[in-house]
């Protein structure tokens, strides 16, 4: 049966009008005034947004990580998404130093297809990068639609990938016209800090911060920006926590270095004395780069209606607080790095991004959805209402106010990082491929149905 929304105001990267949205099959079929389809089944919209299905660009679903893994399964983590609006997810593949690319892949893609909800590509890390693993590179960028690859420039001797492999990976990548996306920080300078704190007997999650200060992170940002102005690469800078590395990234777009620059949500709402709670709570927001001054929310929200950042993902990594974040009680070194979130995301950047002026609601569509959509070589397919877009679309009530809490998440996660932060706005209908999967801020789907999205170079 079709779908006709009625009356909403139909908000895009380039347009905001009072339009209706016709769906037929997993289609829209035509955005316009006064659609007739006497067969369809109806939405009023009226009083509410309508929004492309969001994208988050930057999620771990199976995520090992320092002899854990994450608490999350790509039931839970993709209902989450659904719930709060996004129906696209692209999650990192996170490989050992001893792993092949291709087998690596062929897991998380068996774990995603066994189990994800909503739609889904990849990020593949590169960690090992002996002459197989660059022939499985091309074959999967060949193959499977794998456009986009990570490295670490942190985590010495366990992800982190030396210079001269990255710069070759770095020439692969502009031969193949697929885009590499980085955590950027500098292992070596972050390990020896970190060493001397615990030494020191500095020990505590509030000690994490100073252990990888924002000139680490801004450093890292010029390294890799270094080799894309050397290479000719297109490079994709994650979770970027402060003004100092944006500006380091700025300095090389100026100079025609083709970067692109994230946001993800923990860095615009949350600060660095949450890592600092007592009783280890502090725990619960350890992630890197970490937490910053509060400060730094100005100049990122800036950077982002200014177009210097053009993403906001979430980086989710759910990791339990008992059980698995008290792995490190003894020394913040040991505390799985990471915090939910898939689920807050859209809601988190209403509240405090639209509903304080600091960006608007067409910034809102460019960064959460449309943005990462062209970037990763999915759009009109996926971040745009437009005739023969997937029918992904979010109605959305801005008028709902309440709190954001753990008894609502869809996340296997013991915790929720914004519990008790006051919540403006909310999805009421999501729509996957013109398919109902989300009521109320509710996931509301049959369980699956999640399709893989392979993606061409595009760059």
């Amino acid at each position: 049966m079709p779908v006709l929304i009625k009356n909403g105001r139909v908000i895009t990267a380039d347009s905001d009008r009072i339009a209706d949205v016709l769906i037929e099959g997993e289609q829209i079929a035509q955005v316009g005034t006064s659609i007739d389809c006497s067969d369809a089944e109806v939405i009023d919209a009226t009083g509410k947004y309508v929004f492309p299905g969001f994208i988050d660009p930057h999620v771990h679903i199976h995520l090992p990580f320092m002899g854990t893994n994450a608490i999350d399964d790509h039931a839970s983590a993709t209902k989450a998404a659904l719930a709060g609006g996004t129906t696209t997810v692209i999650e990192m593949i996170c490989p050992g130093p001893d792993d092949e690319p291709k087998a690596a892949f062929e897991e998380w893609k068996g774990l995603a297809e066994a189990g994800a909800c909503c739609d889904y590509s990849f990020h593949l890390s590169v960690v090992r990068f002996d002459e197989l693993a660059k022939q499985q590179v091309r074959d999967l960028v060949a193959n499977e639609g794998v456009a986009s690859f990570k490295v670490f420039l942190a985590y010495k001797g366990a992800l982190d990938i030396p210079d001269e492999h990255l710069f070759e990976l770095m020439e692969i990548a502009t031969e193949l016209g697929v885009i590499i996306t980085a955590h950027c920080e500098n292992a070596e300078a972050v390990d020896a800090m970190q060493k001397r704190l615990i030494a020191d007997g500095r020990t505590g999650p509030e000690w994490h911060e100073p252990s990888r200060p924002r000139c680490v992170e801004a450093d890292g940002v010029s390294h890799l920006c270094a080799f894309a102005e050397l290479t000719g690469a297109h490079v994709y800078i994650v979770h970027t926590s402060c003004r100092a590395a944006v500006e380091q990234a700025m300095e090389a777009r100026d100079r025609g270095v083709n970067v692109f620059v994230e946001a993800v949500a923990p860095h615009l709402v949350l600060d660095k004395t949450c890592a600092e709670r007592p009783d280890f709570e502090g725990a619960k927001y350890v992630m890197s780069p970490p937490l910053r001054d509060a400060a730094e929310h100005d100049h990122l929200w800036k950077a982002l209606a200014s177009g210097q950042m053009l993403t906001i993902g979430t980086d989710h990594a759910p990791f339990n607080f008992r059980g698995q974040k008290d792995m490190g009680l003894d020394a913040f070194t040991l505390i799985p790095n990471g915090i939910p979130g898939i689920q807050e995301r859209v809601d988190l950047v209403h509240t405090h991004g639209v509903c304080t002026r600091r960006i608007g609601l067409q910034d809102m569509v460019s960064t959460c959805s449309t943005n990462a959509a062209k970037i990763f070589g999915m759009y009109p397919r996926k971040g745009e209402i437009a005739p023969g877009s997937d029918a992904d679309v979010v109605v959305y009530d801005p008028t709902y106010e309440g709190e954001f809490t753990h008894s609502e998440s869809e996340s296997q996660a013991d915790y929720n990082g914004y519990e008790g932060m006051p919540r403006k706005g909310r999805p009421d209908i999501v729509l996957l491929r013109g398919q109902i999967v989300a009521r109320d801020g509710r996931y509301a789907g049959d369980g699956g149905g999640g399709h893989y999205i392979p993606r061409q170079p595009t760059h």
